[in-house]
């Protein structure tokens, strides 16, 4: 494909997986207010309950907060959509054998992607929640919606994108940029990455909640070095 059909078709798949988040969104503003309770309640489940209620500075704020819920919630409702058409970008530049793996791939980038999410909301985003609200005890709990809203997002995207790192090393070991070798050679350089972008996502000054993100981190590491190792070419 030439430059121009590539950009061509890059517009095309772009266009498809924002119409399917756009739908997405769509769908789930009908129940923003339920979606935005239960993101909340990590948090609202820990305040007192004579202050049990998020705060807003600005009129149009709960608008605006209620589009980024209803946003989000369609990116990860149209996750799929969007991660097949990001594979089919890819797959003519692949070899026959190679794209025969599309749908495990699909599958398991969509599996890998909710997972991490998953784990931001009923793990790591409590955790740092009683931190902060621990720490903040003495003082008048007063939360802005936006503040805590784009604390959880971070989480919940930070999490769902570095729990697609196996995803990564099937493409790079498949092309033959990395391999088992250089992964187990490198392991300590990768635990220091680990924990660094740990720090990143979980902006805590505490350790322990550093190595609770960075724990799965180091299991899909390992997990990483087994994929590489199976498909890694051979010759």
């Amino acid at each position: 494909m030439s430059l121009v059909a590539h950009l061509q078709e890059l517009r095309r798949r772009l266009f498809t997986s924002v119409i399917a988040v756009v739908v997405g969104a769509i769908l789930c503003w009908f129940i923003h207010k339920q979606l935005f309770a239960i993101l909340t309640l990590p948090v609202t489940s820990l305040l007192p309950e004579d202050a049990n209620q998020l705060a807003f500075l600005s009129l149009t704020e709960p608008f605006i907060l209620y589009m980024k819920v209803s946003l989000v919630a369609g990116l990860f409702l149209a996750s799929p959509v969007v991660i097949t058409q990001a594979w089919m970008f890819v797959a003519p530049g692949l070899y026959k054998r190679e794209r025969r793996s599309a749908l495990p791939v699909i599958f398991f980038s969509v599996v890998f992607f909710l997972t991490g999410a998953a784990f931001g909301y009923f793990i790591l985003f409590p955790i740092m929640a009683k931190f902060f609200l621990t720490l903040g005890a003495e003082f008048r709990q007063v939360l802005t919606v936006n503040n805590m809203f784009s604390f959880l997002l971070r989480t919940l995207l930070g999490c769902a994108l570095v729990f697609e790192w196996p995803i990564v090393v099937f493409f790079l070991a498949r092309l033959g940029i990395l391999t088992a070798g250089a992964m187990l050679h490198g392991f300590r350089y990768a635990i220091l990455g680990i924990f660094a972008i740990a720090a990143v996502v979980t902006p805590t000054p505490d350790m322990a909640t550093q190595t609770i993100l960075a724990i799965p981190m180091l299991l899909l590491y390992l997990l990483g070095i087994g994929i590489a190792w199976v498909v890694q070419p051979r010759g």
